[in-house]
């Protein structure tokens, strides 16, 4: 096979073609060591170098042997025609290692340094124009990162790394070049990649800013700054250096313009600080970025793919929104197609949707010739609804995807068309495959656009082949949607209100909330009117009904040996320990975690290391706790009681806990064990000088002990009087345990409590030593 027909790229996912026809690399450590061959091109690499580098520390004692057969494996395919014993074209051997030799435009990653070289030097001859060409055509030739895709270590990583690193150089030059020479267009998707790729390279990002400043587009240039300012405070501490502030107020120098094809723009806002969207987008800077970017890949005449992905709540149906107004300002065809829950809906509902708004975009002789299709048959609302495995039969299936891709390019040809497929975790088999197929054909002028839960329902095997089939294409982009940071919170808090809450409020909303934009927005709409905003008060609001709503429909469904673990979880706390957990619910480790499966699908738990697992916010945690019955909450608190006492239960001070479960029991734990407990923490809170929390644990102590005694006024101090004997009238022989727990209970109740705090409402509120209220899970003991 002649070597003009073999082509390799390693700039983005590892890719190689011979005669037009792609091939498989073959397996994962084989696809590796080509990957680091075609990455060094024209460097010879022993083979220790590579054993190093493909195996790290955990090199088999056959590696060299295993490097040999991969060798042989990939002369065979890049050379088939290569007899047994012949001499290789491009995998040859040099010493002890091999070397890659490529032949003129074979493997992308020399390409891209040939036309570097020349960018270089045109640009040392004074010829910017030919220099910016170069640079256009070198930064094209990459798709992502560099071997993206391959899971290295971090000595192969290094290989790839270094290869990034030349792009994020040659991009800057570009931009450099391209701003001086007025022409940003040619390289601002270019720049754009490699800015998505190295989100803190301040360089790299400064380029981005001054290449959309030169095409006009100010206010998402100083869009990007806030967001990279953002992330570096957040994450490295340091605020913008040189070049990202110059780059910035070159864009507040510049008068704000409109773009060559004259669409109207926002005004560009000069204030520093980062404002939320006017629709009320808050916390999704970067998110909106990436979807800007697969629109844009539409308007230059490319194709896009994004899947937006989150729990739900999280705002993945907004930031569609978000992103389809602005396609829409600008003039793009919104296609828009909503799946629905339940077994009612038409099949291939959401391309049912999109497909009309798609025919009804053309003109009436060609809506009228493509009716007569089978896709006219399916999107034709004048006719009866057809059965949908009748259109899969035979041929008719692909001839109806190809008509749907022929229907989106005819549309596309006049128009971008930007297509959204809403809540795709509820998509039938068919329309699932149909999305697949039109990703993998997206027509130019197209970007498809879909959301979908990434749990609770849990995922189909038929989505599970979509989403993996969408995810080896190159224009793939995959969002997902996490919580909101607790700035964040605080500004969407703001937004809701009106009312800037304080830092220990904002932490408050985001602890109860878990950072989830719909449970933050319905906390906000139950605050008492008026008054301060404060930890407290956010904590005195109740579990909204939406929220326990949702909650329940998780719930919906789940048997009852797994129900019962998820109420046992509430009522241990937001972190639970998994000994304890499996303990309270009598069985082993093992099957506790085949039963939290179920339960982490569902997003209702999930885990945090080997040994725990976490509600996501504490809502959750309260909405399953609201719901377990009253009667059953009793005896759940009572297995928890009896877990936190058993011999490997103490993994810390569960004193406070063992107090809280047991006084919760109500009648079904004894009261002189209750009582104990309360006074054990008593003691350790008097201990540490926490003398409100001694005295609260004690007042509680001695209800607990004359709701249990028999006959009301009794004295149980005189009872239980030294002096008292077993001979004297209406005497007992000993006194009872409660009795001389009251007794102790009142007697260190007045003596807790020094002259300095005379009173249980001046005392500290916060305990250093944690035996407070955040000690216990269900907050103070009283009823």
């Amino acid at each position: 096979m002649s070597h003009e027909r073999l082509s390799l790229q390693i700039l983005g996912p590892l890719r190689l073609w011979r005669g037009g026809a792609e091939l498989d690399a073959g397996p994962r450590q084989q696809a590796h060591l080509l990957a680091l061959l075609v990455a060094q091109a024209g460097r010879p690499i022993s083979t220790t170098e590579l054993i190093d580098l493909v195996w790290e520390e955990d090199a088999p004692a056959t590696a060299v042997n295993i490097v040999s057969k991969y060798v042989g494996a990939l002369r065979r395919l890049l050379e088939p025609a290569l007899p047994v014993r012949g001499t290789s074209s491009y995998l040859l051997r040099r010493g002890t290692g091999y070397i890659f030799a490529a032949r003129g435009g074979m493997v992308d990653a020399v390409t891209f340094r040939e036309l570097v070289a020349t960018a270089r030097t045109r640009l040392a001859e004074n010829r910017s124009d030919a220099a910016l060409e170069a640079y256009a055509q070198a930064l094209g030739l990459w798709r992502g990162p560099a071997g993206g895709g391959l899971a290295l270590g971090l000595e192969a990583m290094s290989v790839f790394t270094a290869l990034n690193e030349e792009f994020f150089d040659a991009s800057v030059a570009a931009a450099q070049v391209a701003v001086s020479q007025r022409r940003p267009d040619l390289v601002l998707q270019q720049v754009r990649l490699a800015a998505s790729m190295a989100p803190l390279h301040e360089r790299v990002q400064a380029g981005l800013i001054a290449v959309l400043d030169a095409a006009g587009r100010q206010a998402e240039a100083l869009s990007v700054f806030q967001t990279v300012r953002t992330r570096l405070a957040d994450e490295l501490g340091v605020d913008p250096g040189p070049a990202l502030q110059a780059a910035y107020h070159a864009v507040l120098s510049r008068p704000t313009t409109v773009e060559a094809d004259d669409r109207p723009r926002a005004t560009v806002s000069t204030t520093p600080a980062a404002q939320p969207s006017a629709s009320g987008l808050v916390g999704r800077e970067d998110e909106i970025a990436v979807l800007r970017q697969a629109v844009e890949s539409a308007f230059a005449g490319g194709a896009g793919l994004a899947i937006v992905e989150g729990e739900p709540g999280t705002g993945k149906t907004h930031l569609l929104k978000e992103i389809v107004a602005e396609a829409n300002r600008r003039g793009a065809l919104i296609a828009w197609g909503g799946c629905l829950a339940g077994d009612g809906t038409p099949g291939m509902w959401p391309w049912r949707q999109a497909g009309r708004t798609l025919l009804d975009s053309l003109p009436d002789a060609a809506r009228e010739d493509w009716r007569a299709s089978e896709l006219g048959c399916l999107l034709d609302p004048r006719r009866p609804d057809p059965a949908v495995p009748d259109l899969f039969v035979g041929d008719t299936r692909f001839r109806l995807f190809e008509q749907a891709v022929a229907l989106v390019a005819q549309a596309a040809a006049v128009r971008p068309v930007v297509l959204v497929v809403d809540d795709l975790q509820w998509a039938d088999t068919a329309s699932l495959e149909m999305f697949a197929h039109l990703a993998t054909r997206l027509p130019p002028g197209t970007v498809a656009i879909s959301a979908l839960r990434d749990r609770a329902p849990v995922p189909r095997i038929a989505l599970t082949r979509m989403l993996a089939a969408a995810s080896r294409l190159a224009s793939h982009r995959r969002i997902r949607l996490g919580p909101l940071c607790v700035g964040d919170v605080a500004d969407l808090f703001y937004r809701e209100t009106g009312h800037r809450p304080d830092a220990d409020a904002a932490r408050a909303i985001h602890s109860r909330a878990g950072g989830n934009p719909f449970f933050v927005r319905e906390l906000c709409r139950l605050l008492p009117p008026g008054g301060i905003i404060s930890g407290e008060t956010v904590a005195a609001i109740p579990v909204p009904p939406t929220v326990r709503d949702v909650v329940r429909d998780r719930t919906t469904g789940l048997d009852d040996e797994a129900l019962v673990l998820l109420e046992l979880a509430a009522l241990i706390g937001r972190d639970v320990e998994l000994a304890l957990l499996a303990r309270a619910a009598g069985i082993d480790g093992p099957t506790c975690l085949d039963r939290l499966e179920s339960l982490e699908a569902l997003g209702l738990l999930e885990p945090v290391d080997p040994s725990s697992v976490r509600f996501p916010h504490e809502l959750a945690r309260e909405s399953v706790a609201m719901t377990t019955p009253q009667r059953r909450t009793a005896r759940l608190h009572l297995r928890i009681a009896h877990a936190l006492a058993h011999p490997d239960g103490d993994t810390g001070p569960v004193a406070a806990r063992l107090a809280h479960h047991l006084w919760a029991c109500g009648p079904l734990a004894r009261p002189a064990r209750t009582t104990d407990a309360l006074a054990r923490v008593s003691r350790r809170a008097a201990a540490a000088a926490v003398f409100g929390v001694a005295e609260e644990r004690l007042r509680t102590a001695v209800e607990q002990v004359r709701t249990a005694l028999p006959a009301e006024g009794d004295c149980p101090r005189c009872r239980s009087s030294p002096r008292s004997t077993a001979n004297e009238p209406g005497s007992r022989a000993a006194p009872r345990p409660l009795e001389g727990a009251v007794c102790r209970a009142e007697i260190s109740t007045s003596a807790a409590r020094p002259s300095a705090y005379p009173s249980p409402t001046v005392r500290p509120r916060d305990s250093p030593v944690g035996l407070g209220r955040a000690a216990v899970a269900g907050g103070p003991l009283r009823r």
